[in-house]
């Protein structure tokens, strides 16, 4: 077959974008910013998913404000990020590709040695991650994280990006006011879907209106949590009705599990706790490893696009553009997903494994990634940064 006998190499459109394929490099945190802010390495890494061939890559894990930051070098969207930001997005369209930036707020899992701000959150918990009790927000603290979002998307339009992801999954802030387990409020931004669904409605909305109408505007949204107590599938599945009723995305990037309970729902495969332990430098998140590993890290069998099955219930019940994820690693399951009504497909893994897999799988050179789902890749972001483990 050639490249022209494969759906997911056809033309695809987002919003106001036309891509020139249907494969999207998915946010995956890289490690490779520095104070904050983009760095040299980090663009040539994205430019090699554009040049491999990819539609769309994305800039991962870029907080809205300082307080919202997981970490101290994650990139914070401010006046002092757009130089580098925009030297990124030129590096992208240089190669053909678009650029989408990837914005959200750690809530109650921020890291407040990196912030110098206790967490908050929709409702006070103890963070394991923060090592500390997040504090509900409040009226005014929502408001504010609102305009945050907003702003953060008129500078990152301002950079030249194509498209804006919004972070609502993973247990992350907007995912948190989902979720029941992190969301106890007895206000309007708690108890009923609708209340907890209203913050990251606000936020979408706002977003929307920042973003202008020649940018694309998505949520990473989870489908499910992948706990008991946490988001059901039935409740995803409502949001994603009420985000379509409001009309302010383009399409839903859907994903599932939740950082701090069920963190390798999304990363199936092998739990490399011996390089987790080995890695880390805090003795009391070692200890913590040590004693909480075995609930925390519970181990999920790798399966080729293993969210499918929960992602056809979203395709039945809206007529959004969705994108697939999950352990898609080979030709046969890009072309299947196309083929099932999914606008795209969003690859993680598999191009960090093989950044020109789009480009060899168009030449008939390659059919599958070389990706063997050993999540050691993980380590590596908190080392030089984000890479197989393969090049070795």
């Amino acid at each position: 077959m050639s490249a022209a006998d494969h759906p997911v190499f056809g033309p695809g459109k987002l919003g106001p974008l036309e891509l020139r394929n249907r494969v999207i490099k998915c946010g995956t945190n890289e490690g490779m910013s520095r104070d904050g802010l983009v760095t040299d390495q980090l663009i040539e890494w994205h430019r090699a998913f554009a040049a491999g061939g990819v539609a769309m890559t994305t800039l991962a894990y870029c907080s809205v404000a300082s307080e919202g930051r997981t970490f101290r070098q994650q990139i914070w969207l401010r006046d002092e990020a757009l130089p580098g930001l925009r030297r990124f997005t030129d590096a992208v369209h240089s190669e053909g590709a678009k650029a989408s930036i990837q914005l959200g707020h750690a809530g109650w899992f921020a890291n407040p040695r990196a912030t110098k701000a206790p967490p908050v959150g929709p409702s006070r918990t103890f963070s394991p991650h923060a090592q500390a009790f997040s504090r509900a927000m409040s009226e005014d603290e929502i408001a504010s994280s609102i305009e945050d979002f907003a702003a953060a998307a008129r500078l990152s339009v301002e950079a030249g990006f194509d498209a804006l992801e919004i972070h609502a999954g993973h247990g992350y802030l907007l995912s948190q006011f989902l979720s029941p387990w992190n969301n106890r409020r007895k206000d309007r931004w708690g108890g009923s879907l609708e209340n907890r669904a209203r913050f990251p409605r606000e936020v979408l909305k706002a977003v929307r209106a920042a973003a202008g109408p020649g940018v694309a505007v998505y949520p990473k949204l989870n489908m499910d949590d992948g706990f008991k107590g946490g988001l059901t599938l039935d409740d995803g599945v409502e949001v994603a009705r009420l985000l379509e009723a409001d009309g302010s995305v383009d399409a839903l990037q859907l994903t599932g599990g939740h950082t701090t309970k069920t963190p390798m729902y999304l990363m199936r495969g092998d739990v490399p706790l011996h390089e987790m332990l080995a890695n880390e430098k805090s003795w009391v998140r070692r200890w913590g490893l040590r004693l909480f590993a075995p609930s925390m890290l519970k181990a999920y069998p790798f399966e080729e696009a293993f969210f499918l099955p929960l992602a056809r219930r979203f395709r039945e019940a809206v007529r959004l553009p969705l994108m697939l994820l999950g352990g898609i690693t080979r030709l046969d399951t890009f072309d299947r997903a196309i083929a099932e009504g999914f606008e795209f497909v969003a690859v993680g893994r598999a191009l960090i494994a093989d950044p020109d897999l789009v480009r060899r799988m168009q030449a008939g050179q390659a059919t599958e990634s070389r990706c063997t789902h050993c999540n050691r890749c993980i380590i590596e972001m908190d080392r030089a940064g984000t890479r197989c483990v393969l090049d070795d």
